[in-house]
């Protein structure tokens, strides 16, 4: 007769899990010191986009809720006035 004990659920290992490593990525403009992300400096919103023109999530880049907003609206308003592409071919 099989026992009734469930069996232990098995932790899935991520190659940084299975190693011990987990590193944290921190908030590029809390880290600089940058109080408002300007539409202007088009590098440092290429940095925040895909190569295919999509805005990278905060998951991904590691910025904060409040600069990810910002860098939301001001690469919307860089594509507006085409210091940005909408979508790269």
């Amino acid at each position: 007769m099989p026992s009734t004990k469930p069996m232990p659920r098995r932790e899935k290992k991520t190659k940084a899990g299975a190693l011990g490593l987990s590193r944290r990525r921190f908030c590029y403009f809390c880290k600089e010191k940058i109080e408002e992300v300007d539409f202007k400096n088009v590098t440092t919103l290429r940095r925040m986009m895909s190569d295919k023109g999509k805005i990278r999530s905060r998951r991904i880049t590691g910025t904060c809720r409040r600069h990810q907003n910002q860098v939301a609206v001001a690469v919307k308003r860089a594509r507006e006035v085409a210091l940005l592409p909408h979508v790269s071919h």
